[in-house]
Parts: structure tokens; sequence; C-alpha cells
């Protein structure tokens, strides 16, 4: 190097004019002059991107469930949240593999077609899904500032390491994809939702009506008008009717009350840990005396995304990989509120609590809170089932995993052996905390099992 400029300084003063050098010899000292030149200039490139990309999308799930828990979005709204971001960022992701992951939007309802990269251009798709994930998010959240952090510190891990074309073309990219799908999302009837008045109930006997302690209105009962991102209608998988309401306590509706009530008398510490595990109940309104304080907690949504997470960090799933399971769980559960709520609303079934207090037990309360919507059928049991029908499908019958999902936030795990298994627990979960029937949580597995099935079916999974 030092030669090297002594003989730039010699060119470039004319110094080597009287010098008997041949044509040959400045050929070879000018070319290794522009050699010298252009790796001190690489000695300036930005260096290689060093992360773990699989789990940047696992962080982005985890930064919208805080807010989620955060904001108290009632478990329809979230599985709203969870569904059209997660599929901003596969839609978006799938490219880094485009002959193995394909496009689901064609086979989803109304959505039109994605944009596409410029397969002569360079991309961080990584980078580009994550701008797509949190685009979707602050369109459908309130606490978006709460995203500030994380998000500067993703993006400025990529421009650290990218070149600034190929920056601002993945975040160009990613903001394009995520303009259309939230596009969709404003027209799905959410909004018109927004404006419906209260539901108080009915006070014909065995419909629903307020719950103690806090005796709120009914949540999201228009939820079955929402635009479905799979199923064709929300009565497409309607269970079958529930059991017509009786005081005869010989019939099956007062036995069936009879038995929540019973098992609410006999509960082991093993039951009374599955009902708190999967309470999953956002916003529990505590009352001491005079003093009110609420609880907020994972949604039933939320924790299966959790699971999700759990089992692409199992079997090391990349960042597509990773990304497919969550929108294919986010979507299903979205379509599996759904189908649930209208039915919900539609035989707008009284809760146990209301017909034991009038019937049997005044002063009986359940071992959880009852949430505020009618009974059947069970909206655990739909939207769990519904969920483990694709985490099987993606990840094996016979998987088993520690639930770790709710622990930063109850301090409790469980082991399962599948995700069938988890379930069948969740569904349980909620006679032991005498908040369902026997009859209605079985009403709602089936309902999500047939739901999660269709959904596999149609999009040729």
């Amino acid at each position: 190097m030092i030669i090297l400029n002594q003989y730039r300084s010699q060119i470039i003063e004319g110094k080597l004019g009287h010098q008997a050098i041949d044509c040959n010899m400045k050929c070879k000292i000018i070319l290794l002059f522009y050699v010298v030149c252009l790796l001190g200039a690489c000695n300036g490139k930005k260096e290689k991107l060093n992360i773990d990309r699989a789990d940047i999308i696992h962080q982005d799930v985890d930064q919208l469930t805080k807010l989620i828990i955060y904001d108290v979005f009632s478990p329809p709204v979230a599985s709203r949240i969870y569904a059209y971001t997660s599929l901003a960022a596969y839609e978006t992701i799938r490219f880094e593999k485009p002959n193995e992951y394909k496009s689901l939007a064609p086979l989803l309802n109304h959505f039109p077609k994605l944009p596409e990269p410029d397969s002569n251009k360079e991309y961080d798709f990584t980078l580009a899904a994550t701008k797509a994930y949190f685009s979707v998010a602050r369109k459908m959240t309130f606490s978006v500032d709460s995203f500030l952090n994380y998000e500067n510190k993703v993006y400025n891990t990529f421009k650290a390491s990218l070149d600034d074309s190929v920056y601002a073309r993945s975040m160009d990219f990613g903001e394009a994809v995520a303009n259309v799908i939230a596009k969709r999302s404003a027209n799905d009837n959410y909004l018109k939702s927004r404006s419906k008045p209260k539901f108080l109930g009915s006070e014909e006997p065995g419909k629903w009506r307020p719950t103690p302690p806090s005796y709120f209105d009914g949540v999201e009962y228009c939820w079955g008008d929402m635009s479905a991102f799979v199923i064709d209608s929300s009565n497409q998988f309607s269970p079958p009717p529930p059991p017509a309401y009786s005081e005869d306590t010989s019939s099956f509706f007062y036995k069936a009350n009879q038995y929540v009530y019973n098992t609410s008398k006999t509960l082991t510490d093993e039951q009374k840990d599955i009902a708190r595990f999967w309470d999953d109940n956002p916003f529990v309104v505590e009352h001491v005396g005079h003093m009110m304080y609420a609880n907020k907690k994972i949604t039933p949504g939320g924790h299966w995304m959790g699971i999700t997470e759990i089992a692409c960090k199992k079997i090391n799933a990349d960042e597509v990989k990773s990304a497919q399971a969550y929108a294919l769980t986010a979507m299903t559960i979205f379509d599996a509120f759904i189908g649930c709520w209208q039915e919900k609303y539609k035989s707008n079934v009284i809760r146990p609590v209301t017909v034991i207090n009038e019937k049997m037990d005044p002063d009986w309360l359940p071992y959880l809170q009852t949430p505020p919507f009618p009974e059947y059928p069970s909206g655990h049991s739909t939207i769990t089932r519904a969920a483990a029908t694709i985490l099987t499908h993606l990840f094996g019958d016979n998987f088993s995993f520690l639930d770790t999902s709710d622990l930063e936030y109850i301090g409790m795990q469980r082991e399962f052996k599948s995700f069938v298994q988890a379930a069948d627990e969740a569904s349980i979960s909620r006679v032991y905390g005498g908040i369902h029937y026997v009859h209605s949580v079985n009403a709602g597995a089936e309902q999500g099992k047939a739901i999660g099935e269709y959904i596999l079916h149609k999009l040729k999974l």
C-alpha cells in the first residue's frame, strides 16, 4: 500500500515521466490503484445482518398480544386484529420461498390481488413483513405508541445492515401489502357494528340477560354479521338447536343446571387449576366491598397464538413457516368466532348463574366470572378446537408441548400430548368454571372442528 501510494504520487506529480517505465508497468500500477480504492470503499460497507429471523416474527406477535391486553379488546375483536395482521405478514414474507408458499388471498373471501415485489430487485422480506404487520396493527388498535420502541429497534437493526435502497424498497413493499389488506378490513362490517345499540338481553324465560357481578351488556352481539375470511357464511356450520328451556326438575335442561351446580361444589384442586388456566377472560372485574378493580388477561385467541409460537419454536420453524402458522391459526379463530357468535345471539341461551340463582341457590356464584354474552355454544370450545384442527395439520397428531402462553400473566403452565387434548381441556374447563353446560361445550367443539376442517379443505392445505 505504501509503495502504491509512492507510485500514485509520482504519477500525479509527473516524476516518473523521465523514467523508463513501459506501458505494461503503467497499466499494472493504475489497475492496482483502482483495486485498492475499491477495497477501501468496501471497508465502509454495512455489516452483514446477523439475526434470528423467525424470532422477529414471534416477537412481532408478542408485541401485539401485549397491546391487545393493555387495550382490553374483547375476544372477537382481538381475533380480528390477529387475523389481518398475521395475513399481512405472511403475504409479504412468503416471497422468500415463493415456490413453496403460495398466496392465500385468492382463496379468501373478498380479498383483492395483493402487490408483488419486483423480481429483478432485492428485498429483505422479514423487514417487509414486520412493516406490513405493524402498519395493519396501527390501523386497528389504540395504544399504537407502545409499538414505537420495538419497531424502531427492529427497523434500525435492518437499516444498519442493508443497503439504503434495499431497506427503503422492503419497507415500501410491506406498506403496500398492508394498505390493501387494511382496505379490506374497512369493509368487513366492523365499523358498522360500532354504531349498534347495546344488547341488554331479555326477560323471557330461558333467554340471556346480564349476569353478576357487573351485569355488563352483551359483547359483540352482531359479530355474526362480520365478513369471514374463509367460511361462506356465519350460519354454515351452525350447531343443532340447544335443549329447550324448562323448569321441570326432570327435564334435560334443569338437570344440566343441576350438574353445573353439583360440579362446582366438589371441584378438585386440579379442576380449579384447569378452570383458571383456560379462563382467558380479558377483563375480570373484582368486587371487594364497595371497591372494584379489573384484572387484564390474555384472550382465548391470544392464548392459541401463543401455542402456535411454542409449536413453531419446538420444530425450529423458519420465519416463513412461522408466519404461515400464525396466519392460518388467526384466520381460523376469527371465522370460528363469527360462526359461534351467530348462534349465541340467535339462540340467546340463559347462563347457569342466572338459572341457579333464581331456581336453586340465590347465593351461588360460579368459580369463574361469567363473561357477558349468551351461553350456547361455548366460545372457548369452538375456537380452541378450530385452532387445534389447524395446528394438528401443520405440526402433527401427537405433538406434545408445554403451554407457557399464560405464564407471564397468571403464572401457570400445563403440559399436553396434543393440540386436541389441549382443546378438550379448554372445553371442560368452562364446566368446571360454572359458566357453561356440558352440551354447550360439546356443541362448540363440534362446530370448531367442522370450521377448521373446512378451512383446510378450501385453502387446499
